[in-house]
C-alpha cells in the first residue's frame, strides 16, 4: 500500500528493504493511551515500560477508564515513579475526557487537526504528545512530527541535512517529508528504527 510511494525515495527504499513491512492498527481506550504517552515522556523505553506496568497493576482491569484512574490518590501515582507534574497531568487528561464526554468513537471521527486543537487544551499535553497519539493509537497514516528529536537525528544523518538554525532544519525536514505523503507515519517508523541499526547502504 504505502511502499509504492515511499520507494520513490532511495533512502526509504533501502530502509524498507532492510526492515520489512510495517502495519499500523488503531488501539482502544484512547484516554489510557494518552496517559501512557505522558508517563513515557523523557524516559527510556525500558523505564517507561516498568512505570506503566506498575500503573496497570493498580487496577483490576488492564484497561482502566478515566473515572477509575481519578480514584487513585495522587501519592499512589507518585509512588509508582511518576513525577509530581506527570501525576497531575494524568489526572488532567482524565478530567478532560469526562468533562467533554470524549469516547473512542467520537475521537476517531475527528480529523487530525481537530484532535490536535482539542487535546492540546489539556495542561501537560503538547503537540508532540498528540502527534504520537495520532500515529500509534489512532493509526493515522499521514502524520509527521518535526519536533521529535529521533526524527530530526535520523533525517540529518540519512539525508545529510545541513542547517544553520532550528527553523531551517524544520523547513528541510518538511520538504523531505512532504514527498512521503500520504504515508508519513510509516516513514517515521522506518526512521526511528534506523537509529538502532547500522548505516544502510544506499
Amino acid at each position: 500500500m504505502y511502499r509504492k510511494q515511499l520507494n520513490k525515495d532511495k533512502v526509504m527504499k533501502a530502509l524498507i528493504k532492510t526492515q520489512g513491512v510495517y502495519v499500523i492498527e488503531p488501539q482502544k481506550n484512547v484516554c489510557l493511551q494518552l496517559c501512557a504517552s505522558i508517563m513515557s515522556q523523557q524516559l527510556s523505553t525500558k523505564v517507561a515500560t516498568v512505570i506503566y506496568n506498575r500503573f496497570l497493576q493498580l487496577f483490576k482491569s488492564k484497561s482502566p477508564k478515566p473515572a477509575d484512574i481519578l480514584q487513585v490518590p495522587h501519592e499512589t501515582l507518585r509512588g509508582i515513579g511518576l513525577s509530581n507534574a506527570k501525576a497531575q497531568y494524568v489526572k488532567n487528561v482524565c478530567h478532560f475526557f469526562i468533562e467533554h464526554q470524549l469516547t473512542d468513537a467520537r475521537l476517531y471521527k475527528k480529523s487530525n487537526d481537530e484532535i490536535l486543537a482539542l487535546l492540546t487544551q489539556i495542561k501537560g499535553v503538547g503537540q508532540w504528545t498528540v502527534e504520537m497519539l495520532l500515529m500509534f493509537t489512532l493509526a493515522r497514516p499521514d502524520v509527521f512530527s518535526t519536533g521529535d528529536l529521533g526524527l530530526q537525528k535520523a533525517i540529518v544523518k540519512l539525508y545529510n541535512v545541513e542547517y544553520a538554525n532550528q527553523k531551517e532544519l524544520f523547513e528541510k525536514m518538511n520538504t523531505i517529508a512532504n514527498t512521503w505523503a500520504p504515508y508519513r507515519t510509516y516513514a517515521c517508523r522506518y526512521l526511528w528504527r534506523a537509529l538502532d541499526m547500522p548505516l544502510i547502504p544506499l
